[in-house]
């Protein structure tokens, strides 16, 4: 409870600081950006690293009464620290921090991509010109096909456009290639795309948001933890289900749900897509996808478990459990 010592350091200098503080001291800091950058640099020094969920340093009182600076929230939690034990976040292994920079930034050009093609094709609805029927790839090609029949030719802001389309193709394969590469290296993510529907990306972002299976209890404690899960407002003697709680990693879930709605494409006859046509008649396809995105979750983490294989018929016995 006492404090020992107290002063500013850059994030550049913690590094050589926590080197030279004796080992096993504990190290406490908020989620950041730079948070498990800095418990790698405290772990190879001999320290315990707990980092604090943002969703709980409130409670914690930071930040109470309004007065909040970064003196009073290291004293805070430092005192709590030593009142209680603070829980911590999981820290993932640098591997799978890897993997989830190269999704990140796959995703950040695709999401370019998007934005462009759209405006693309809005240019093209304030014209007389008909719609461009074309993929994300075959667009800059058919667009300008199309404008060249046209007396004013190709604007030189939409060829702007078209030529960074071209070229950002061009990165999004060579980012899927790594990608493949990566998941076809990795036993996990090789294990995980036996499940039919989920390819590298889905298989990486599954693994980099698990990271470690055994840290999970069951398959509800994970979906859970991905937001998978439906919500619960109860009051006294009345309980209502409330939409998914999307808790987790929302990249995780789009993921699983662009995988279920392959496997619904490719395999018509596999017991899970039978139940999920069980479900969207009763309920609508909607809110099938995604019970279907959560149990593709539970079994891909028992597949993870087991080590095993996707097998249908012990996908046809986890749904009749």
């Amino acid at each position: 409870g006492e404090i020992i010592e107290e002063r500013r350091r850059s994030t550049a200098q913690l590094g050589s600081y926590l080197a030279a503080r004796p080992a096993g001291g504990r190290v406490v800091l908020e989620t950041s950006s730079e948070a498990f950058a800095i418990a790698d640099l405290a772990r190879q020094s001999g320290h315990e690293v707990r980092v604090v969920p943002a969703t709980l340093v409130r409670a914690l009182g930071v930040g109470e009464r309004k007065l909040k600076n970064d003196q009073r929230d290291a004293r805070k939690l430092s005192e709590m620290d030593c009142r209680m034990g603070v829980p911590s976040v999981h820290i993932p292994s640098r591997e799978r921090r890897d993997q989830q920079a190269r999704v990140t930034a796959r995703q950040g050009l695709v999401e370019v991509r998007t934005k462009l093609i759209n405006i693309v094709r809005s240019y093209f609805r304030t014209t007389t010109c008909s719609q461009v029927k074309a993929t994300s790839k075959t667009l800059a090609k058919n667009a300008r096909a199309k404008l060249l029949q046209q007396p004013d030719g190709i604007p030189d802001y939409i060829e702007h456009l078209l030529r960074t389309l071209d070229c950002l193709n061009e990165q999004i394969t060579q980012a899927d290639q790594a990608l493949k590469d990566l998941a076809d290296a990795d036993e996990v993510c090789q294990r995980l795309q036996t499940m039919p529907g989920v390819g590298p990306v889905t298989s990486v972002c599954f693994a980099t948001a698990v990271d470690e299976v055994g840290r999970f209890e069951s398959a509800s404690r994970l979906t859970s933890y991905l937001g998978l899960t439906p919500g619960e407002n109860t009051t006294g003697f009345k309980t209502t289900r409330t939409n998914m709680t999307k808790a987790g990693s929302s990249r995780t879930r789009w993921a699983l749900v662009q995988a279920a709605w392959t496997m619904v494409r490719t395999r018509p006859h596999d017991p899970l897509v039978l139940w999920f046509q069980g479900v969207a008649g009763r309920r609508g396809k909607r809110i099938a996808i995604v019970a279907l995105a959560r149990k593709m979750a539970g079994i891909l983490y028992a597949m993870w478990r087991d080590q095993r294989a996707y097998d249908p018929q012990r996908a046809a016995k986890a749904l009749n459990a």
